[in-house]
């Protein structure tokens, strides 16, 4: 399929933007790509968010609190099925609060032109969370 390469490289370049966007503090980037009848997976929260409002909702009062000083997306895979593209990647950041480490599930879904995310799942992975102690 001669569309993959071009599909795999639009729906990491939505990605990456809006993670740069969420390692500033807003989640504007991925507000603006998901799509109204979103599904939203979270490790600190016990249950599935459910549309684009409550998706809102939870990220209003993180608005400003993350700082992610750098990123890396790991082992980057774009898969195709009809009008969705599943990537999945592992997220390696160091901000401010120490480094993390996730796993993460994003399924795109075509929209005209472009790609809307209709279900984002992260988590962290084994050992995912390394506090880095300043004072040490």
């Amino acid at each position: 399929m001669s569309q993959t390469p071009d599909v795999g490289a639009a729906v990491l370049a939505l990605e990456r933007a809006a993670l740069n966007l969420w390692g500033k503090g807003d989640p504007v980037g991925y507000l603006a790509i998901t799509a109204p009848d979103c599904t939203y997976f979270d490790p600190f929260i016990p249950h599935r968010i459910d549309g684009i409002a409550p998706l809102k909702d939870y990220y209003e009062p993180i608005i400003g609190k993350i700082h992610i000083e750098r990123d890396e997306i790991v082992d980057p895979r774009v898969q195709l099925a009809g009008d969705a593209a599943i990537l999945t990647f592992r997220l390696i950041g160091h901000g401010s609060e120490g480094s993390m480490q996730w796993n993460c599930t994003e399924v795109y879904r075509r929209s005209g032109e472009s790609y809307q995310i209709v279900h984002s799942h992260w988590s962290l992975t084994q050992g995912g969370v390394k506090v880095i102690n300043a004072g040490a």
